[in-house]
């Protein structure tokens, strides 16, 4: 019962903080697919915390590169990875960039990676004391795998969210042609 709740909670955030944005958004298919791209790129490096900071210098450099895409999606999409996921997504990063730098026999356990993680994010401890303890972590031998594994799903997250989006407007049109407005949420 409770995780039926929970998964409902989890629906219902996808649906406002995702979807609703995509949705209501009366741009191009190219500038949301863009838009989507680049926050689920963003999303999928292991820099939780500070990926709109992030999305939002992107988006100033792109507009200087004659580049755009939707600042708003992009910002709602790096909420994929959060507080709650940052763990488990940590870890596939770290065994990953293990696994691609040849290091099988050096993959710690899941348990290791969220004490340390824990450690630095979690504990009653000053602004200054968690950076120093989060750049410490990242210096160290696993922040190198751990940025080296972000970047296969980095790379299928911008190509994904790209196309999919793109799919996903096509059909949406299509409907659209077909059944006339399709109503969008909170619209009249």
């Amino acid at each position: 019962m409770i995780f039926t709740g929970f998964l409902n909670v989890v629906k219902s955030l996808i649906r406002r903080k995702l979807l609703y944005p995509l949705l209501r958004s009366k741009t191009s298919p190219e500038y949301k697919a863009r838009g989507v791209a680049v926050g689920l790129a963003w999303a999928l490096t292991p820099l939780v915390g500070i990926q709109m900071v992030t999305v939002l210098i992107t988006w100033s450099l792109a507009k200087k590169l004659k580049w755009s895409f939707s600042l708003p999606l992009a910002l709602a999409w790096t909420w994929v990875t959060n507080v709650f996921t940052m763990l488990p997504i940590y870890y596939i990063f770290y065994v990953t960039g293990q696994i691609l730098r040849g290091r099988w026999s050096h993959i710690s356990g899941f348990h290791s990676i969220s004490v340390l993680m824990e450690d630095v994010f979690l504990k009653e401890a000053s602004l200054t004391e968690k950076t120093n303890a989060f750049f410490h972590l990242f210096l160290n031998d696993w922040g190198i795998s751990l940025f080296i594994g972000c970047v296969p799903f980095v790379i299928v997250g911008y190509i994904l969210g790209y196309y999919l989006t793109i799919r996903f407007e096509k059909m949406r049109q299509k409907r659209k042609e077909k059944y006339g407005k399709i109503r969008t949420p909170h619209s009249n």
